[in-house]
């Protein structure tokens, strides 16, 4: 079997993990899918559509590609969660899991992935979130604690890569993602 720690879109997925916190069944129009040089997508790249077991759910099959998505989503979770320069925005998350309620992890978690799928060219997965200004306006979405500037963008995206490197993540893909990370800058930045 294939390790997936190459994880390319889990820096896109990080990116969105943050961006689109709370993410409601609102419906939003999916990101255009990147495609490689070679004309695959960084899903194909990533491992598409090979099922493989999940690791955190027994019996159940997931696709590689996203499985290497969730992965870099789920550790940059942890990474903004302990990071004080930004980890302010998300009050509600945060609480929560203290108190040991993870639906909301979960939710955030699945979203974004499905979000950053769509983005690196699955075709299986279609986001229906909000939309990336709605995600990060707190009048819109009260999960929200206050609305992020470009320096908190900025953070974002170091803890993206840091997200990305604990999955291994190749610098020629830390590249790609970037791109993608970057046209969403202005949506989420609303200060």
């Amino acid at each position: 079997m294939k390790k997936l720690s190459f994880l390319p879109l889990a820096l896109a997925a990080i990116f969105a993990l943050v961006l689109i916190e709370s993410c409601s069944k609102k419906a939003s129009s999916n990101p255009t899918p990147t495609k490689t040089t070679t004309g695959t997508t960084l899903y194909d790249s990533l491992g598409g559509t090979t099922l493989v077991a999940d690791p955190t759910h027994s019996g159940a099959m997931i696709e590689t590609g996203r499985l290497a998505i969730r992965n870099v989503i789920d550790s940059t979770i942890f990474v903004i969660a302990a990071d004080p320069k930004i980890n302010g925005h998300f009050t509600v998350l945060l609480s929560e899991v203290t108190k040991g309620d993870l639906s909301g992890f979960t939710d955030l978690s699945e979203n974004l992935t499905t979000f950053v799928s769509g983005a690196t060219g699955a075709k299986d997965y279609i986001y229906i979130g909000l939309s990336m200004s709605d995600a990060h306006n707190p009048a819109v979405n009260p999960r929200m604690n206050g609305k992020a500037t470009s320096a908190d963008f900025d953070e974002f995206v170091v803890d993206l890569v840091a997200g990305a490197n604990k999955n291994k993540v190749p610098a020629h893909f830390i590249a790609s993602i970037g791109a993608i990370v970057e046209t969403l800058r202005s949506q989420v930045v609303q200060m």
